[in-house]
């Protein structure tokens, strides 16, 4: 299967805690969709592929916490097994083939 640039997976939650200087998103996507490993690859990790792969949580879904500045906005996109990139519809915007979120 190749890179669907255009692809967004309408099951996906972006979590949001707010600290004193920072903010915790954690990116949530169900337990098999896409199947196989996932990574959120962005700006925030240089892109880096497994930087941040997605870990089973206790309710079946797959998560992985990223502390980000304050105030701020980051590009970023998900990439699963085979080079399958694919955008968040629960983001803050789209910017070309990326998903936006701002902090």
């Amino acid at each position: 299967m190749g890179p669907d640039l255009h692809h967004r997976l309408e099951a996906s939650v972006l979590e949001r805690e707010r600290r004193e200087d920072r903010t915790e998103i954690t990116f949530v996507l169900p337990a098999d969709t896409p199947p196989g490993p996932v990574s959120v690859v962005g700006d925030f990790n240089d892109w880096q592929p497994g930087a941040h792969e997605l870990r089973s949580r206790k309710d079946g879904s797959r998560a992985v916490t990223v502390a980000l500045p304050g105030e701020s906005t980051h590009a970023f996109r998900y990439l699963a097994a085979g080079d399958y990139w694919f955008n968040d519809d629960s983001a803050d915007s789209q910017d070309g083939v990326n998903s936006r979120l701002h902090t």
